[in-house]
């Protein structure tokens, strides 16, 4: 590697840092990451959807990461592994550009004494930090970011600017959290007193677990009285809803504009894909996968791909569908009617 502000890696050096074992020239210099059509020769790329394919043959990358199925089809060097997603992401984290969120403390950061802040700790412009907050080693927290009385964040995390995280919220180790979330807001708790409505006080919490991804102008709600609850490496997209008293289970991913209502238990290994709807005190378990567009109305107790969402179709289709689909209810009394009959 060079010593650049651009690290520059061999193919083979590649390949001993992330893993897999090179084809073709491993001298070949790497100093980027880029797409099958649009590398140059000092980029890499990879190929796990067979979508693109047909860009094989045609890349001007100096390397590809493919299955080994692939190799003997790369016209340039090639990274062979068993998941060339994983191997190009862990890749992408070499060359990765993004300037720090903070360096340092700010003359203008406001820490209160009561405050634990640990070694190496960075605090940008205008970050307030609240009583008895604890701020693990490394901690990064960007512009204007507030962190209220008692919260806990872990050794390693990175908040960027503009992130309000409420009192007692704890967060893990190496957690990061995009610009705009809240996290620890009220959860959405009301009793109707003769048509009034009383806001119920959020006396929870909510814990997030280590190796977590939050989103930009993402919520997640504290718990009425448990906590709102979040485990091991879970990711959550951009301008997703999470009510209170949630809980997700490690390794699970929510994906953008999603809203899941209070009290809901999801399990682990669990895909949520945009723009779902997920009702309140709905119980998924393990290894569940949810297709865009679904509204989850009853508990998913068996592994496997549920989908609601309907796909785009003609709108002159789609009206004479929806016409008949009013029908429904009229031709289903036909049917009983002459099955009586028969």
């Amino acid at each position: 590697m060079t010593a650049m502000n651009k690290p520059t890696y061999s193919l083979s050096e590649l390949a001993n840092l992330v893993g897999g074992t090179v084809h073709g020239n491993g001298d070949v210099s790497i100093s980027a990451v880029g797409t099958l059509a649009g590398a140059k020769a000092h980029q890499i790329s990879f190929l796990t959807n067979p979508k693109y394919k047909s860009q094989l043959a045609s890349t001007q990358a100096g390397a590809v990461i493919v299955h080994s199925n692939l190799q003997d089809e790369v016209p340039c060097a090639a990274l062979v592994a068993d998941n060339p997603h994983a191997v190009f992401a862990k890749i992408a984290q070499l060359f990765d550009t993004t300037p720090p969120v903070a360096s340092g403390i700010a003359d203008t950061a406001i820490v209160a004494p009561s405050a634990n802040i640990g070694s190496n700790v960075s605090l940008g412009h205008n970050v307030l930090i609240e009583e008895n907050v604890v701020l693990g080693d490394g901690v990064v927290i960007g512009a204007n970011t507030v962190i209220r009385k008692g919260a806990r964040i872990g050794a390693d995390s990175i908040i960027y600017p503009n992130v309000t995280i409420y009192h007692d919220v704890q967060i893990g180790k190496r957690v990061t959290v995009h610009s705009q979330t809240v996290i620890g807001a009220a959860g959405f708790g009301y009793a109707n007193d003769k048509g009034t409505w009383l806001p119920i006080p959020q006396t929870g919490s909510v814990i997030i677990g280590d190796d977590s991804q939050i989103g930009a102008s993402s919520s997640i709600d504290r718990g009425a009285l448990d906590d709102t609850v979040l485990g091991t490496n879970v990711i959550i997209d951009n301008q997703v809803q999470i009510g209170h008293n949630c809980i997700i289970g490690d390794h699970s991913c929510v994906c953008g504009h999603t809203g899941i209502a209070g009290s809901c238990n999801i399990g682990k290994h669990v895909i949520i894909a945009g723009g779902v709807g997920v009702n309140g005190h709905i119980s998924i378990c393990d290894n569940v996968q949810v297709t865009g567009y679904t509204m989850v109305v009853q508990d998913i107790k068996e592994p496997g791909v549920y989908s609601s969402g309907q796909p785009a179709q003609p709108n002159k289709q789609w009206r004479k569908n929806t016409v008949q689909l009013q029908k429904i209810g009229s031709l289903f009394s036909r049917v009983r009617a002459l099955e009586k009959q028969v």
